[in-house]
């Protein structure tokens, strides 16, 4: 029997990912392009040099062990310093989605008791919103050339005259960072990573059947650093000397794609809607980007329709998906195309495409059916998905762990139905909220929003439920045409019906010139609900 320690104790915090970047890969770039469309270069090693004075800086304003520095910044260079800096010093850091309303922003800083506030001088206005809500200690402003609030302090000159911290020795297992979820049903929650998960994250994004993070990328994360950790791709990058580029907040298709060619990205990251816009563009005007070097885009947020897949195939540009949530830091599985289906038909593998993949490596999966028991994986039952791992939150901030969102044998209760293959590879059949149930039958608004979308006149379509007094409930599809194309319900229809039995497909279209999306980039369906149901 083998008794006591047999390897290294050594604790598992971003301390080692910061100081990684600074030793190994001080000199691979970091681009930021500010607001106001200038480019400002910099380095891994700078960020984190500077990383060090700000921590001093921000101990001298009094910020200690476990309080909340928050962010109201874009993808920017400075964001990634404070991604450095504040837990590495032993503080938390809390990104702020500035396109939250105001309340929300103000409920949420509050209930984080954040201390401390960075914001970006272009995000000034959104602050004076929410800015009676809650008393930060401090605010502290980048790239001030405004009005700027009473005592607020200049971020430049606070690292200008602070000496570089030496950093503490850190539990793993302390508070490192926290995201808030979108609050599509109710009130936005934390979610509170500790140093361990975000550095297993980190080894698990880098690896080749994941999101493949290498000292060889240039990553452009469109995906914002207020979300989900930018799907971990700042800490992935530190840790395996990635360049990175940060778009900053002008992330309309001709931007990115003027970035990824001009700083010949490799990988880039973002929801559909981003992706939606940008293949559009390239439909437009297939010649004007040189995108040789862009090897893959990681899509996640939302399914990713069939026509999307084959949109960026035309152009020779990989779309991989993805799954994730904030409480899931994010990643929670993969599609990557296995090796039996390398000689499949394109219809094999456009199939396998469509899905959400296998989960990642340490986060377990079962999904539960409506009459409480785990369903087969045979690819034809459905149940809620169910999830374990590392870096899966075990409880809400100040919340706990309430039955609605974990089970009582401590799994997350993720809200998205989906089905699973006989290998494991998940498929996402709807929100729990968003199913259809007609006549005691489910429809499922994913697939029916993915083949409208197949539709060459369908730019946008989302699907919601609507109360009927015989079926209790009917799909109702809304649709955002393509500009200069027609198509009419029954077109629609006739087109679903390749697919769908008669009783499936919906019964109303209501065309929009586009449809609301949330802060997060997901289709706003809530909005959708309150515009089409109001006195049916």
């Amino acid at each position: 029997m083998i008794n006591g320690l047999t390897m290294d104790d050594c604790p598992l915090t971003l301390t080692a990912v910061v100081e990684r970047a600074e030793t190994f890969h001080h000199g691979r770039s970091v681009v930021s392009r500010r607001p106001d469309g200038d480019i400002v270069r910099t380095t891994l090693g700078a960020c984190a040099h500077r990383a060090r004075r700000l921590a001093t800086a921000l101990a001298s304003l009094g910020v200690e062990a476990g309080d909340r520095v928050a962010t109201l910044l874009w993808n920017q260079a400075e964001h990634l310093e404070l991604y450095f800096a504040v837990p590495t010093m032993g503080a938390v850091i809390h990104t702020l989605n500035p396109r939250l309303h105001p309340d929300d922003l103000g409920a949420i800083a509050a209930d984080a008791d954040d201390k401390v506030l960075v914001v970006d001088d272009s995000l000034l206005g959104v602050l004076a919103g929410f800015h009676d809500a809650h008393a930060f200690r401090h605010i502290i402003v980048v790239g001030g050339t405004g009005d700027t609030p009473a005592g607020a302090r200049d971020y430049e000159e606070l690292i200008a005259s602070a000496e570089p911290m030496r950093w503490p020795v850190l539990d793993e297992r302390r508070a490192a960072a926290m995201c808030y979820t979108s609050g599509t049903t109710g009130r936005p929650k934390g979610v509170v990573y500790s140093h361990r998960a975000l550095v297993l994250h980190s080894l698990v994004a880098a690896l080749p059947d994941q999101l493949e993070v290498s000292a060889r990328d240039t990553v452009l994360p469109v995906v914002p650093m207020f979300h989900a950790n930018a799907w971990g791709l700042p800490y992935a990058a530190a840790l395996t000397g990635a360049a990175l580029v940060l778009p900053g907040p002008r992330l309309d298709p001709v931007s990115v794609l003027d970035l990824l060619a001009g700083e010949r990205v490799t990988m880039t990251a973002g929801v559909p809607t981003v992706w939606m816009g940008m293949l559009a563009a390239l439909d437009a005007e297939p010649w004007r980007w040189d995108l040789d070097g862009l090897e893959r885009l990681i899509v996640g947020g939302a399914a990713v329709p069939r026509s999307m897949l084959e949109g960026f195939d035309r152009h020779g540009l990989q779309v991989i998906q993805a799954w994730g949530m904030t409480e899931t830091a994010p990643i929670g599985s993969v599609c990557r195309l296995p090796e039996e289906l390398d000689e499949a038909t394109p219809d094999e593998r456009y199939e396998f495409r469509g899905r959400q993949g296998i989960a990642a490596p340490f986060v377990d999966i079962r999904a539960r059916g409506d009459d409480g028991r785990l369903i087969a994986w045979d690819d034809r039952a459905m149940g809620e998905l169910e999830v374990r791992g590392p870096w899966v939150a075990a409880s809400y901030h100040r919340r706990g762990s309430d039955e609605a969102s974990f089970t009582a044998d401590g799994w997350f209760r993720t809200g998205d139905i989906v089905r699973i293959d006989p290998r494991g590879c998940i498929r996402i059949c709807d929100r729990a909220k968003d199913l259809v149930k007609s006549g005691g039958e489910w429809i499922s608004s994913v697939d029916l929003e993915n083949h409208l979308m197949a539709h060459p006149a369908v730019a946008q379509a989302a699907v919601i439920a609507v109360p009927d007094d015989r079926w209790g409930e009917r799909p109702l599809a809304a649709i955002a045409l393509h500009e200069g194309t027609t198509a009419s319900p029954d077109e629609l229809r006739e087109h679903l019906t390749q697919e769908f039995a008669k009783w499936q497909l919906p019964d109303r279209f209501e065309f929009m010139a586009t449809i609301p999306t949330t802060a997060t980039g997901k289709f706003q369906k809530t909005a959708l609900r309150e515009r089409f149901t109001r006195g049916v």
